[in-house]
């Protein structure tokens, strides 16, 4: 089957002919429909994110049909469409055990420790592949398991609950996802804090209060479009030291700024006047769970959330496409998400 892998780290990746997955009794063979690239991949590529085992097919972001199955999967069937859980997990660690896979023993993220969804076929274990409904494209499910999986999570984390505001830093497929999350947590204000122009008129034409964070400082702006108070929860979404101390302090009293981006700086905080004296809360996310998928798949079944055509790039299964898109989000991208389709 065709593939497109990371061979060596700092390198573009590689188109290689490799056979097609044998899988096991718990397994299931998908053929690829779509699979996302996230910006974790250009990490990975970068070496930003370490990789010990190469060559790897990149790719986590994952939806297609079940080719063959395992004699011991009962809840899938040839031809089914589904979307792929990327956290393989041991299912019996502490971690698992309380639902946290997350933080698994001997875990396993697809396309970074094992092949991922570059490729013409993907093995996954049975309990990592979730139905997908009939009127979700192949794109949008592939684009939810990493992107709008992570921005629920993050929601979940920040307990986040109706009538609160909330402040989102970048406006990538997480924070697409996040917005469009928010509204369905019925939540007060939404300040969505970008730099590109195109991103900033997206989110306003989705009902945020766009922040424009090259024209005066983001914290600023917030307070002052809040009459001095803040916001509810924060959701740092670019990995850059400075937003998510911006994203501190733009909370207001019991504030909770929820971390997802991935950076190797350090930030600082005075804790007294930035944290203790409002009782406000730094928390990290890490990915994301099996059990918020289900409820994930009801909200783009429910037309609550949607990636619409025209927010998305598609390329071929394609090295010298995959590596351009990866170069181009070493920028500001206008579009939310690049989907690889290998058909086309």
């Amino acid at each position: 089957m065709k593939s497109v892998r990371l061979v060596q780290v700092g390198k573009p990746l590689e188109h290689a002919d490799i056979p097609i997955p044998q899988i096991g009794p718990s397994d299931v063979l998908v053929r690829v429909a779509a699979a996302g690239i996230c910006h974790s991949d250009a990490h990975y590529r970068a070496g930003i994110s370490r990789i010990d085992n190469l060559p790897v097919t990149l790719g986590h972001e994952i939806a297609g049909r079940v080719e063959k199955v395992g004699r011991d999967v009962t809840h899938l069937s040839v031809g089914d469409r589904v979307c792929v859980h990327y956290l393989v997990h041991c299912g019996s660690c502490e971690f698992c055990v309380r639902g946290l896979e997350q933080l698994c023993r001997s875990g396993q993220m697809i396309g970074k420790h094992r092949d991922g969804g570059y490729a013409e076929f993907i093995k996954v274990p049975g309990q990592n592949a979730f139905p997908l409904r009939d009127g979700i494209p192949f794109e949008v499910g592939a684009i939810m398991m990493c992107s709008s999986a992570t921005a629920l999570h993050a929601l979940n984390k920040a307990r986040f609950k109706a009538g609160e505001s909330i402040a989102i830093f970048g406006f990538g497929g997480l924070g697409f996802s996040a917005l469009q999350l928010a509204r369905a947590f019925d939540c007060e204000d939404v300040y969505v804090v970008e730099i590109n122009p195109a991103k900033l008129a997206l989110a306003a034409s989705m009902g945020a209060i766009a922040i424009d964070a090259r024209s005066a400082d983001p914290v600023d702006q917030i307070k002052e479009a809040t009459a001095g108070t803040g916001v509810d929860v924060a959701l740092e979404l670019i990995g850059s030291a400075k937003t998510m101390r911006q994203a501190v302090l733009c909370l207001g009293p019991l504030g909770r700024a929820a971390l997802v981006g991935l950076t190797a700086e350090s930030m600082s905080i005075f804790p007294y006047t930035e944290l203790i004296n409002k009782e406000a809360e730094i928390i990290g996310v890490s990915d994301h769970l099996a059990t918020e998928l289900p409820a994930l798949i009801e909200f783009a079944c429910s037309g609550k959330l949607r990636f619409p055509p025209e927010a998305l790039r598609v390329v071929n299964l394609d090295a010298a496409q995959i590596n351009a898109a990866l170069d181009a989000l070493q920028d500001s991208i206008d579009h939310v998400r690049t989907v690889i389709v290998p058909s086309k």
